[in-house]
């Protein structure tokens, strides 16, 4: 076992010595006589979770057993990773993120679903990079199915940008010439959540806009980057008074028109709750073309359904799990839970013509490199430890060449 699946089992086995697993429902009887399967799910807080699952029932023919996933993280974890170690029988299917996929795929305890679910004709549907990045282990086996697509778009203001004169920021001239004429007063051609633990999405996201690889910081691309982003905050088309800032934070500045443009996980809800979503206000756009190869590279984060290994239930496991791979599983996430389809070409089946976001999440399907976010089995200290250094750099405290140093030195100690 890794170093990094050590210390996540042996924090889960601690705290549930320590709390006793208090905060955490209670596990139900294994799955058998009314239930067909036990589903361990994040979404029963949904007021249209019971349609969901109705829905879901019906296009089975199953009768699934839910138990509610605690709805804090960390806790949610320590119960995953003390149920799946520990073999636990009692539920078949879970729902586990990027962090926990990451942590989890190499451990022997998720059945992989090559020959039964992922099989390749469905495989070639899901987003290629997201797929080999984060849900497949190190035998090639996929070890999940992905309940949604969200990407890490890229978002402008239009009135500033129309205030400007620049009607596209395609390429990376195009997009200094906009910082160049939007900053100043106050304002930033460009705004970022570059609190330690979020920061590491748009670390990556230049990255990879560069051409680079973040797991080798030796790359010249990466250092270009690093660099980029320094001189943005040198020349003033950014501001260091973001590096305590969330996505909370980030949202109402941006609403404010504080920024020229930005990334941004979701479709701009919280812009719609302010009257600032719309075409001639703040909206996605195409991620800009900085490689020399005209690459362009975006970021696919979801949540997956896998399986247990330890399932006595695998038969009904497959059933489910092979719903939710097509159009009546995703269709049934997009109209209660407002996920939208984890493929491409069942979201143009599905997503309504008149979906605000539903043109250009095709277009970053068709056009851009879709990755899945760079995590190594120590997911949340290997995170912490690269903001720490980026927070240093652009404050000055740390060299250039510190930076891709220590960067390097936390790949090797955090795989």
């Amino acid at each position: 076992m890794k170093a990094g699946l050590q210390k996540v089992l042996s924090m889960a086995l601690a705290t549930g010595m320590v709390m006793g697993l208090a905060s955490v429902p209670a596990l139900a009887d294994d799955a058998s006589g009314d239930y067909d399967l036990t589903l361990y799910s994040i979404q029963t807080t949904d007021p249209d979770f019971q349609d969901w699952l109705d829905n879901v029932e019906s296009g089975t023919g199953l009768k699934i057993n839910v138990i509610a996933a605690p709805t804090d993280s960390d806790t949610r974890q320590q119960k995953i990773t003390t149920m799946l170690s520990t073999g636990d029988t009692s539920v078949d299917i879970i729902e586990i993120n990027d962090e926990m996929s990451t942590a989890f795929k190499n451990s022997g305890w998720l059945e992989g679903l090559n020959d039964t679910v992922m099989t390749d004709d469905v495989r070639s549907k899901f987003a290629q990079g997201y797929v080999d990045q984060m849900i497949t282990n190190a035998d090639g086996q996929v070890i999940g199915v992905p309940s949604y697509t969200g990407y890490l778009a890229f978002w402008v203001n239009q009135q500033i940008m129309d205030e400007v004169g620049i009607e596209s920021i395609d390429t990376k001239d195009d997009f200094v010439k906009y910082m160049e004429a939007v900053s100043g007063d106050g304002r930033f051609g460009y705004g970022g959540s570059w609190e330690k633990t979020y920061v590491f999405n748009e670390i990556a996201q230049f990255v990879n806009m560069f051409g680079g690889d973040y797991y080798d910081w030796t790359n010249p691309h990466n250092k270009e980057a690093m660099e980029f982003l320094h001189d943005m905050v040198q020349k003033g088309y950014t501001s260091l008074d973001q590096l305590p800032d969330k996505y909370e934070q980030m949202n109402p500045k941006a609403n404010d028109g504080k920024y020229g443009c930005w990334f941004m996980w979701g479709t701009g809800t919280d812009y719609d709750k302010a009257g600032m979503l719309g075409d001639d206000k703040i909206h996605m756009a195409m991620v800009p073309c900085f490689a020399e190869d005209g690459s362009r590279s975006v970021f696919t984060d979801s949540w997956s359904y896998v399986l247990n290994a330890a399932s006595e239930h695998k038969d009904a496991a497959y059933k489910f799990l092979q719903y939710m791979t097509g159009k009546d599983g995703m269709e049934a996430s997009f109209k209660y839970f407002d996920r939208y389809p984890a493929r491409a070409d069942l979201a143009e089946e599905i997503v309504p013509d008149d979906n605000p976001v539903k043109a250009m999440y095709a277009r970053y399907a068709s056009e851009c490199k879709v990755q899945g976010r760079p995590m190594l089995p120590q997911t949340m200290e290997f995170i912490s430890a690269m903001g720490t250094i980026f927070q240093s750099y652009m404050r000055d405290e740390i060299t250039i060449d510190d930076f891709l140093t220590q960067a390097q030195g936390y790949v090797e100690e955090y795989q």
